[in-house]
């Protein structure tokens, strides 16, 4: 098992047409975000401007999470609103425009994969995925098979389980948590 802290401030960031994004991780590590040969990225991106189109991405699944605000969105010309950590599904071929200013968690998955699940959980969990992304909302210690890991807010904690070993998992506070199998 291969378990890794990624924090927040060691993120790069890069410009998108509405403000920037800042890639935690893309997978497999050789992929390239520009040639779209990924099977999952995660990252958090700043909306400073409205509307904001949404960068297309066909042939993948996508996770949003609003960090801190609501979120008022049109996809595909129909209009949504979204709270504060109120997860988020669509396809990411779709036309998405945000008409709210803020900051994001963004997890978007190839197609390719089968089994993927995002939930906000503060309660201990049992998992036995081939990946677990745990991400923190706010100062949190997360216990991997009781091992403490702090993590402040906004930091990623990604377990990678080859083996489907059982994983006991728990949460100081409320965190985003996915799983995917391959």
């Amino acid at each position: 098992m291969n378990i890794q802290l990624l924090p927040k401030k060691s993120s790069k960031a890069s410009v998108w047409s509405g403000g920037l994004t800042y890639e935690y991780m893309i997978y497999p590590k050789t992929a390239n975000y520009a040639d779209r040969d990924f099977l999952f990225r995660i990252s958090s991106a700043t909306i400073e401007q409205t509307p904001s189109e949404f960068t297309k991405f066909k042939g993948y699944h996508r996770y949003l999470v609003m960090l801190d605000d609501r979120l008022d969105i049109e996809i595909n010309k129909e209009k949504r609103t979204y709270e504060k950590y109120e997860i988020m599904e669509f396809n990411s071929g779709d036309d998405v425009a945000s008409y709210t200013k803020g900051i994001d968690f963004n997890w978007m998955v190839s197609e390719k994969i089968s089994h993927h699940k995002l939930i906000i959980t503060n309660s201990e969990q049992h998992y036995n995925a081939e990946i677990l992304i745990l991400f923190s909302l706010q100062t949190t210690v997360i216990k991997i098979n009781e091992k403490p890991y702090h993590l402040e807010p906004y930091d990623l904690l990604v377990v990678e389980n080859q083996e489907k070993e059982n994983v006991m998992i728990q949460f100081s506070n409320e965190c985003l948590a996915g799983i995917l199998d391959f």
